[in-house]
């Protein structure tokens, strides 16, 4: 591997970059992205609506709220 004095600035910015993706991988996994067309063409404002209603993510009964979460951040 070339040394930082001896890079381009392309070669620079690549290895930053690919740094940068290899250690949010590591720390937040890998996303996939469909092949699929975007199926939200045409939709109406209530067929969105209801379709984020359906893919919306609830806490279990007897989760800390968002605000519990960040009163115990803070007090740590």
């Amino acid at each position: 591997m070339a040394t930082i004095a001896n890079m381009t600035l392309e070669d620079l910015k690549k290895f930053v970059e690919e740094t940068l993706d290899e250690r949010l991988t590591r720390l937040l996994g890998t996303f996939e992205i469909p092949d699929e067309p975007d199926e939200d063409n045409g939709l109406t404002w209530d067929e969105i609506r209801a379709s984020v209603e359906q893919h919306r993510w609830t806490p279990p009964p007897g989760a800390k709220s968002s605000l519990e979460l960040l009163r115990e951040d803070r007090e740590s």
